[in-house]
């Protein structure tokens, strides 16, 4: 498992000791430690795991949530480092689920934290996360009704997510570009040109899964 979504799990674990359980994230009033908890859940919990993405099954997830949630955060980052007996413990399988999430879930307690600051990634991890931003990102813009073009800041690549005539070009890096699609645009160093209308519809348009 020695991959990024492998260095992601053990550098959030890392820094949710470091700060604590009761530190902010990005995701709204979410502590580290629902953070850390959303993440077991999501990964080890045939029951509550449905209700991450159907409303209707909430339920579930609460009552997992719950039991989590007794536990001490070092119990908790522990199971989260061994993923051993999930899905997650499939190489390939966990660097297709498991980079975006990880990834944008680190940066959520990194970037809510005072005097935080931007990290450099490798040329292989930005090359991943443009992957990311290239499929993942189709659907991920679908609620702003606009169309989409994204271009690498460093190499001039680009990807359509969403087809159509005078679209939103959104220009940075990979990493940045992901975590704007993923709802966490306010902090990133990106660049929008394209009908006025149309960026602003894109930038306030709720994004994310």
């Amino acid at each position: 498992m020695n991959s990024f979504a492998r260095a992601e799990r053990e550098a959030l674990c890392d820094l949710a000791l470091e700060i604590g359980e009761d530190a902010p994230t990005l995701c709204g009033d979410w502590t580290v430690k629902d953070l850390v908890i959303h993440l077991l859940v999501r990964e080890r919990s045939l029951v509550g795991s449905p209700g991450i993405l159907v409303p209707a099954l909430s339920g579930g997830t609460r009552k997992v949530s719950e039991k989590y949630a007794r536990a001490d955060l070092a119990l908790l980052v522990d199971q989260l480092r061994k993923p051993r007996i999930t899905w997650a413990a499939v190489g390939p399988v966990d660097a297709l689920l498991n980079t975006a999430e990880f990834f944008v879930h680190h940066e959520d307690i990194r970037r809510a934290q005072p005097g935080w600051t931007p990290r450099t990634l490798t040329d292989g991890q930005e090359k991943m996360l443009w992957r990311v931003a290239s499929m993942n990102g189709r659907g991920l813009v679908r609620p702003a009704g606009v169309p989409v073009v994204i271009e690498r800041a460093d190499d001039g690549s680009t990807a359509t997510l969403r087809r159509g005539d005078d679209p939103v070009v959104i220009r940075g890096l990979p990493s940045e570009i992901v975590m704007f699609l993923y709802g966490r645009g306010q902090l990133g160093d990106l660049e929008f040109s394209g009908p006025g209308e149309r960026v602003e519809k894109l930038k306030k348009a709720k994004l994310g899964i």
